[in-house]
């Protein structure tokens, strides 16, 4: 992570870091210059990266806003005591309160920006989609040899078994998960890219992804992308029971942020309506914003217009990490 250019105190700065890499942000980040004369200054890394480097940097630490993918670690900043509490009415206003952290008499630690559903894909040449509709049926002996997965430890895997085991309790969890070990096709390797591809290759008949990376096959133009998505069948999960599971991307105001005014202007900045569509337009996410309506073509080929998504707290799903690493341990689920 370099940090040329970051600047610790300047009036109208604020110093991002930022596990957001997709190269569409950057007009997100020019439009709210453009809006408020605020400069950002951008660090990049992944979400790990960037919550270890708070915690090296203490106190001296120059970043006032901390944008990450994934509410596992959204939820591990939070414990580890690394982000600063806001009040903001327009967050609170905007936001989902089962999209953001528990609030409490300081204010609220971290909020989402917009979500990601976690869907299965399958081989719409050995595998009915009826089969295949629930979460559960992933560990139904039915699918014995089918399935395929990144490691269990990536944190969009953590926070859908954290998810489920919010809905299932530990003990029909663990068994769930070790259903699913018996059922992989191959170890878990790979991106959720690959696991689409793989799919279609007819490697495996079932496979986990989150749905942005479905979106970029489908508005590719090149004939191999197109011919990825004419195999493989997808479905969202739980439509008639507790819904598909989705994650977030989220931001936080850093603890040590020197810039706190400009960081709060950032981060409402991100519940507006012109960021949420550049949410929805440029990486292919659902805005969180009740008010905002999607002109995805891709996302709405997916769904046909919407689908029923979970409801339970987002911050109960960071907070179940540990409980599904050990389990992951104990089934083995590399």
């Amino acid at each position: 992570m370099g940090c040329a250019g970051l600047a610790s105190a300047q009036e109208q700065t604020v110093n991002l870091y930022s596990a957001r890499h997709y190269q569409t942000d950057e007009a997100l980040y020019a439009d709210f210059t453009k809006a408020t004369g605020i400069k950002v200054n951008r660090v990049d890394s992944d979400d790990a990266g960037i919550l270890a480097r708070l915690k090296a940097e203490g106190a001296a630490s120059p970043a006032d806003v901390i944008l990450l993918v994934d509410a596992a670690r959204l939820g591990k900043g939070d414990a580890d005591g690394l982000f600063k509490p806001i009040k903001s009415k327009l967050l609170e206003a905007a936001i989902p309160a089962q999209l953001r952290a528990k609030e409490t008499a300081e204010g609220t630690s971290w909020f989402g920006f917009s979500t990601r559903a976690r869907v299965v894909v399958y081989d719409k040449l050995k595998v009915k989609q009826a089969d295949v509709d629930t979460y559960e049926e992933l560990a139904d002996p039915k699918n014995k040899g089918l399935l395929c997965t990144r490691s269990g430890a990536h944190p969009y895997n953590l926070s859908l078994f954290g998810a489920v085991t919010e809905h299932l309790g530990e003990a029909k969890t663990e068994q769930w998960l070790k259903g699913m070990v018996a059922n992989m096709a191959r170890a878990p390797k790979g991106g959720d890219t690959d696991q689409i591809k793989g799919v279609a290759s007819g490697e495996c008949g079932i496979a986990i992804t989150n749905t942005y990376y479905l979106a970029r096959l489908m508005r590719s133009d090149a004939p191999e992308d197109k011919a990825i998505m004419e195999r493989v069948g997808v479905v969202f999960p739980n439509q008639q029971s507790w819904g598909t599971h989705v994650n977030i991307a989220g931001a936080a105001v850093a603890k040590n942020a020197k810039n706190t005014a400009n960081a709060v202007k950032f981060m409402e900045y991100l519940a507006s309506p012109s960021a949420q569509n550049h949410f929805a337009n440029g990486n292919n996410e659902w805005p969180v914003v009740a008010s905002v309506k999607v002109s995805n073509p891709a996302l709405q080929a997916m769904t046909g217009g919407s689908f029923k998504s979970e409801t339970i707290p987002i911050s109960a799903v960071a907070n179940n990490q540990l409980k599904v690493q050990q389990m992951l341990d104990r089934v083995g689920y590399k």
